[in-house]
Parts: structure tokens; sequence; C-alpha cells
């Protein structure tokens, strides 16, 4: 049996539906699970077989102190997911990789920090309403939506955000309001089960559906997806979520690849979090 330590933070920004069932499974298959908090931890890393990261939520607000612990943790202990996965997702670079290597992804413009762009450089891609948020985000951190008209507003907000960090602009796709964003759940590289959810932006809370069964196209765009990733990204992967919509044309567009903290709706199937349990004692 394992001592595992489910990574979250020192206070958490939102409640975590998946944190009680986790670790009750976990104890349940007779395991010392426990949480234990990145920038306050009662542990140290090296004191786990395992440290798992899950509910890490504030980590966007303190990037290098995120990675230092995860360097310790993954020095000291088996960080799941990998240290180098971790830092190739947590930056949204990562879509104009997948991008390049044929995944259909949500079109987008990367905006570095110091940098600008202009009403031009949006009508020049035929974009109407677009949506901005920062490059590393988690939840609905500093997304806003805009309209057409909006102009004005969007680039003044994009010129506050880029102040700071790096952002990203992309165009509002309206298919999410009538089909919902899925999030498609893998543990240990196999799909699982499917989740819709409601497009959110500052300030908003999720809403989610009840579990279903994904369909062959979704099935078909995760193993594209998995496909697509760096050779070395595609090791050891404990889990994954693929958020995907419609693109309007009877295809399917990448809104993000979760690769590091992502919620996995455990409470939706409990078949998932059975399937995590033995992913997890495999790597025991």
């Amino acid at each position: 049996m394992g001592r595992i330590a489910l990574l979250t933070c020192r206070e958490l920004p939102e409640p975590d539906p998946d944190e009680a069932i986790t670790l009750e499974a976990l104890r349940a298959a007779g395991h010392d699970a426990r949480m234990l908090a990145w920038n306050a931890p009662a542990e140290a890393p090296a004191a786990f077989d395992l440290c798992i990261i899950r509910s890490t939520w504030d980590y966007i607000w303190h990037v290098d102190a995120f990675d230092a612990f995860l360097q310790t943790a993954a020095q000291g202990s088996r960080l799941c997911n990998p240290l180098e996965t971790v830092r190739w997702n947590i930056h949204k670079r990562y879509l104009a990789t997948l991008e390049a290597a044929g995944l259909p992804v949500t079109p987008t413009l990367h905006v570095g920090r110091g940098e600008s762009c202009t009403a031009a450089d949006l009508d020049a891609r035929g974009w109407g309403a677009v949506v901005i948020k920062p490059a590393v985000s988690g939840s609905s951190f500093a997304t806003r939506r805009f309209e057409h008209d909006e102009r004005a507003g969007a680039l003044t907000f994009l010129r506050e955000l880029t102040a700071q960090r790096d952002a990203m602009v992309q165009p509002y796709i309206a298919t999410v309001e009538q089909g919902g964003e899925r999030a498609l759940v893998c543990i240990d590289g196999e799909l699982h089960h499917a989740i819709t959810k409601t497009a959110r932006f500052k300030g908003d809370e999720e809403q989610v559906s009840s579990a279903h069964t994904p369909s062959e196209q979704e099935r078909a765009f995760v193993q594209q997806t998995l496909a697509c990733l760096p050779d070395p990204m595609r090791e050891d992967l404990l889990y994954a979520r693929v958020d995907v919509f419609d693109d309007g044309a009877g295809g399917l567009l990448l809104s993000e690849l979760e690769l590091i903290e992502p919620s996995l709706y455990f409470l939706q199937s409990p078949e998932a979090l059975e399937a995590f349990v033995a992913a997890v004692e495999r790597r025991l």
C-alpha cells in the first residue's frame, strides 16, 4: 500500500467536487492518501510514494514558485502528471504546437507580455465577437467576451492583461451556446466519459451535465489529440481532459487540453474513479 499526496493549494478558489470521493476511494483501497497544499505543505513531497496534482488552482498567480515545488516533488517522489508535461501544458502556446501537428484547434492569436494588437488585426481574421484571456489561466480567471462593436473595450482589456502577462485572443464560437463544450475525460490513456459544460466567463459558475458516453467522433478526436502530443508528453499520463466543441461544419475543435489539474467529474462517473484508483495503483 502506498502513501499518496493529492496536491492542492492552501486556499481553494472554489470547491473541488472530486476531492472527498477520491480520498475515500484511495483509502478504501488501503492507501494512506491525504491532501498536500503545494504552497503550505505539512510534509515534504519526498515523504510520499506518489504526488498527484489535483486542485492546485492558485498556481496561475505564482507560476515560478509552483514550478519550483513541482521540481522538488519530482525529485523526491513520483509526480503525476510528469514535470515536463506540466511545464509544456501550463502555457496555452501548446495550442500552436498541436495545430502545427495537424489537430483542429480554436483559432488563437497569441499576444505576449508588452505586446499589443489592433482592431484591424482582429478584423483581418474575420473575427466578430472575441474571447480574451491570459495564456496561463484557470477556471474563468480574467476571461471576457466582447462583441464586435466592443472593439475599443476589448483592446483596452487586452492592453491591461499584457501589461502583466501573456494573453490570447480567440473568436467566440457560437456553437458553444448550442451544443456546449464537452469535456472528454481520459484515465491512463483510455477515454471514459464525457461531460457537457456551459461556456464560462469571469464570475460565472460552472454548470455541467450528467456523464454520457462519448461519440465515435469524440473518441477519434481524443486519439488524434494524444497522437499529436510531442513524444515526451505521451508518456505516463495518469489523466487527461480533452475539451472540445462543434466547429459548425460537422467537425470538432479543441478548446483546451488539460494535463495539469482538471476536474475529472468523478461524481458523474464512479466507474472513472475506479479506473483512476487502479491507474494510481499501477504506479505504486
